[in-house]
């Protein structure tokens, strides 16, 4: 690693475009100060935030580690820390951070991270990086032993990440990883996150406008009012888990959203689970998200459009708060049938940018250029 000039430390934060990038510069504002406390002896840092798609078109950790190392060699900064959204492996695990101490290099997976708190999570990880790259350790004349483990993040008692193997002939000195059934999680709710579900309806909007169209209607058909009168909870409840199920597998397989793998290895196929959970938890997020939204504004036109005389006389019924209550619950169901057929308007392309980060969509399209190749 190049000796710091002057006492400050340049580092460079190289992350993907979209989330990564947004976590990046929220932090920056404050990293510098923090990491000068933390780190005493009067040094300074100054903290820079590169945003580029450097996992383009690869997974491979030692190809991503080469790109971060030739970006450094063309930036003046003594530390590089890459943040990516994209699931890394190593050795069979999940990884969380690798770390070079030779060459002031350090790559971070986010989604290991999992879903709540990322941007206080992701903060303290950079921390530990970058206070473990500077640190002595890293500069004696004996390079580094590893005998100081991170902690922050890494060293939480509940939190599943454990030192991880490196191989003799890989850059890394120090690797973290997950697992377990806990870091299985961890992961998924990470990857859900880093794709953001509820960005799924605005980006639907065939499918949005059909499922209005269709709980428009449905509101005023007095045989919706007659079988919303006549179900009971259990049936309501049916009804929502079978229309919700229909949307989230029509999206799933009309936009083929589902991952298929040709490798045969134990680990490819539980890499292909973790990529269709997140898949079916990513669209079932904003399906539901969708669902919601739907009641309350059928609620409201019901509210404004019905009349509780003719209500009434037409299911025997009074039109009282139980009613607007399940007229709005059950015609959500039948909006969200009518939003399943409206997504068959949307193109692949466009269902593929609401249900995923923008490093997840070119991860499958790279997949799928190999399959048609």
């Amino acid at each position: 690693m190049r000796v710091p000039s002057q006492g400050v430390t340049v580092v460079a934060l190289l992350v993907d475009p979209d989330a990564p990038t947004e976590i990046a510069q929220r932090m920056a504002p404050v990293l510098s100060d923090r990491l000068a406390d933390r780190s005493g002896q009067g040094r300074r840092f100054d903290v820079e935030v590169v945003s580029e798609p450097f996992t383009a078109g690869t997974e491979d950790l030692s190809t991503l580690t080469r790109r971060i190392m030739d970006r450094r060699s063309e930036g003046d900064w003594d530390i590089v820390v890459a943040l990516t959204d994209l699931p890394l492996h190593s050795h069979g695990r999940k990884l969380v951070v690798d770390l070079s101490h030779e060459h002031g290099l350090a790559l971070l997976s986010l989604p290991t991270l999992g879903g709540f708190r990322l941007q206080t999570a992701a903060r303290q990880a950079v921390e530990e990086a970058v206070l473990s790259l500077a640190g002595p350790q890293a500069t004696g004349p004996e390079g580094f032993s590893g005998s100081q483990p991170l902690r922050g993040p890494f060293t939480r008692r509940l939190a599943p990440i454990r030192p991880g193997q490196v191989g003799e002939e890989e850059m890394a000195d120090l690797r973290y990883v997950v697992s377990g059934p806990r870091g299985y999680l961890r992961v998924l709710l990470g990857m859900v996150r880093a794709n953001r579900p509820w960005r799924l309806v605005p980006g639907l909007s065939k499918a949005l406008a059909a499922a209005l169209a269709t709980g428009a209607v449905a509101t005023v058909n007095s045989t919706i009012w007659n079988l919303a009168t006549s179900l009971s909870t259990p049936r309501l409840v049916i009804a929502t888990v079978g229309s919700v199920a229909l949307m989230i597998g029509w999206l799933i397989v009309d936009a083929n959203l589902w991952h298929r793998t040709d490798e045969v290895s134990p680990e490819a196929r539980k890499r292909a689970a973790l990529y269709n959970a997140s898949t079916i938890m990513t669209v079932g997020i904003g399906v539901l998200v969708c669902y919601a939204g739907l009641m309350v504004i059928n609620l409201v036109w019901a509210l404004f459009i019905l009349n509780d005389q003719v209500f009434a006389s037409t299911t025997r019924t009074p039109l009282h708060a139980t009613e607007y209550w399940t007229l709005s619950w059950f015609v959500a169901s039948v909006a969200t049938v009518g939003g399943a057929l409206g997504s068959g308007l949307e193109s692949d392309e466009a269902i593929r940018a609401a249900a995923y980060s923008k490093r997840e969509q070119e991860r499958r399209s790279m997949l799928q250029d190999d399959h048609g190749d």
